[in-house]
């Protein structure tokens, strides 16, 4: 190995570091490393910037916006609604649900479903008394499944082709993947439908949650001059043997009194940490002297008149609230929305709330003002899965709603029959659109997700060093003289097993942009089909079931589910194991 080899390699491995432990956001951990191969001479500023160029990122960008558009109109939500209203039975609705979704996210990006669905599947789950739990986690699943179909069923399949590309292959064609999708899909789907659901747990919805797990929930009461008890034990003020609630700390100006004993003394000004019902803490408030802090002007009496709202939202995986406490992120100026409890799976939380830093799939209960979820439905920092009404600008002209979806299927069959280029399509959807005005520039411009390309371009320019130093060859040399004497399908289950593994520890189109090169080189050196290796790491990076970090709808559907981490492992390690020996078979079957 040469000094760049190395250098290469350990940059890498510090990167993935990086990215296990959440020292800073992905897009911005993978482009540090960008950064300094190009200061380091290891990349020129051309081949730094090729991946901020390449077709595959730059289509990724305009299926955001084609999306966007999509789910704006708010005609496939209306009609999945109407069509989950005559199921009842588990499965039977599994099957009735799951099916035209995983077709729906073979054509549209599987984040926008993910988002639009999970309140409409929580809604449906409550009003039928079935843990939401049970389907949350195959609405990530499948629409993941249904992504390996088609080139622009995932930003992976875009990225590996844009890859393909630069390294001067042909690419895919829009149904390239489908021979080995399709089937995976079915399969993926049998095991959701026969075995994976009997696997899920029986979490109630987040409401229940609040009445039941008290003790994942915090609040904040300030007392005042007015209390009765100032000055009174926690005992005799009656805040020990509260049904539903622990004061958990107190917090008097600098000193923090933890744990609070039955004995301790109440002061005016204290601040009182509880865990514990919503309802309860409603209640609590009524007593004189006693106020809820929200960091707002809110307050729950606000909920009477309707001026305000009780807000779900999820934080996301790309939010600029991360690594912040809720105070230091000025969450009150900036949403005009106060934190009156916050829901982290598995954790119970010790914490004063505005001192709380935020991790994703963190889920705030917000009091907010009436227009909240218009104001931030396009917000990249979380997703608001709120089981409030959907605001009325989803009920948009059904016209409108047509025209959008008829744009798509138009582009849809230009590709297909080889008219337009994928990147020509949504060029051309998106114009359309725009001179329609089925959207705007603004909205536009909120539906890409900036961060996500960041993350593909400067993961591109990384793979780019792979190859130009050399590492990737050295790399499939190593992996062949491990598998070539067991044989090729072992050498295809060793490169699955290792993208797959990166997909679940850093981010799906990171994996893809590491592992082609590697690929790439392997096929050269084998002589082999190139579309084979190049399909197998499509597939690897896209098949992310067991951790709920390696891809982003995962993630959405963690903290609305009450999942553990371990529920991720337990349900999607057999599927991961199902869809490798499926996809491994079809893809040695049909290029080799």
């Amino acid at each position: 190995m040469s000094f760049e080899m190395i250098f290469v390699l350990v940059m890498i491995i510090a990167m993935l570091i990086g990215l296990l432990f959440e020292v800073a956001r992905p897009d911005m951990v993978v482009f540090s490393v960008l950064v300094i191969f190009l200061l380091s001479g290891i990349l020129t500023t051309d081949e730094a910037l090729s991946g901020f160029s390449n077709q595959g990122m730059l289509t990724v960008a305009l299926l955001f916006i084609v999306a966007g558009a999509v789910q704006k109109s708010g005609l496939v939500d209306q009609l999945m609604t109407k069509w989950l209203r005559n199921s009842n039975s588990q499965l039977g609705s599994m099957i009735r649900f799951y099916i035209p979704t995983s077709a729906f996210s073979a054509f549209l990006n599987n984040t926008p479903i993910v988002v639009t669905f999970t309140p409409i599947i929580k809604k449906w789950c409550e009003e039928r008394n079935i843990a939401p739990s049970k389907f949350l986690i195959p609405l990530s699943y499948v629409t993941i499944l249904g992504g390996t179909i088609t080139l622009m069923g995932t930003s992976t399949n875009l990225v590996v082709h844009g890859l393909l590309l630069d390294s001067g292959y042909e690419g895919f064609s829009l149904f390239t993947l489908a021979p080995v999708g399709i089937p995976v899909a079915i399969v993926g789907l049998l095991y959701i439908f026969f075995i994976g659901r009997h696997l899920l747990p029986d979490n109630k919805g987040f409401s229940q949650q609040m009445q039941e797990n008290s003790k994942e929930y915090i609040a904040e009461m300030q007392v005042e001059e007015t209390f009765k008890h100032v000055n009174a034990s926690v005992k005799d003020a009656g805040l020990r043997d509260l049904k539903g609630l622990y004061l958990i700390e107190i917090i008097r100006e600098k000193e923090r009194i933890s744990p609070v004993r039955s004995t301790t003394k109440i002061f005016a000004g204290d601040r009182l940490i509880f865990t514990g019902l919503i309802s309860t803490i409603a209640d609590l408030q009524k007593i004189k002297g006693l106020s809820l802090e929200t960091g707002t002007d809110l307050k729950l009496d606000h909920l009477k008149n309707g001026t305000t709202d009780l807000v779900e939202a999820v934080v996301s995986h790309q939010s600029s609230l991360l690594t912040k406490s809720i105070k230091q992120s000025q969450f009150r100026s900036k949403y005009d929305a106060g934190v009156i409890a916050v829901h982290r799976n598995n954790e119970r939380i010790k914490s004063k709330v505005g001192d709380i830093t935020l991790r994703p799939g963190d889920t705030l209960l917000l009091l907010a003002g009436s227009d909240f979820i218009e104001k931030n439905k396009l917000s990249n920092d979380f997703y608001v899965v709120s089981s409030l009404d959907a605001p009325e600008s989803l009920s948009q002209d059904a016209k409108k709603g047509f025209f959008s979806v008829g744009i798509l299927v138009s582009m849809i069959l230009l590709v297909t029959f080889g008219v337009l280029s994928m990147f020509k399509a949504m060029t051309l959807a998106v114009m359309i659109m725009l001179i329609a005005r089925l959207i705007s520039v603004t909205e536009a411009k909120q539906y890409v997700q900036f961060n996500v390309l960041l993350l593909i371009a400067s993961s591109l320019g990384i793979g780019t060093a792979m190859t130009k130093t050399g590492l990737a060859s050295w790399i499939a040399d190593q992996l062949m003289a491990f598998g070539q004497p067991i044989g090729l399908i072992a050498i295809l289950v060793i490169m699955y097993i290792l993208t797959n593994i990166f997909t679940e520890l850093i981010t799906n189109s990171a994996a893809a942009a590491l592992m082609l090169p590697i690929g790439l080189s392997m096929a050269q050196a084998l002589e082999l089909d190139p579309m084979g290796f190049a399909a197998l790491v499509a597939i690897a990076a896209s098949s992310s079931f067991i951790t709920p970090i390696g891809y982003q709808t995962n993630l959405i559907v963690y903290g609305p589910g009450g999942y553990k981490f371990s529920d991720y492992i337990k349900v999607g390690t057999p599927l991961s194991i199902l869809v490798m020996i499926t996809a491994v078979t079809l893809i040695n079957t049909i290029w080799f």
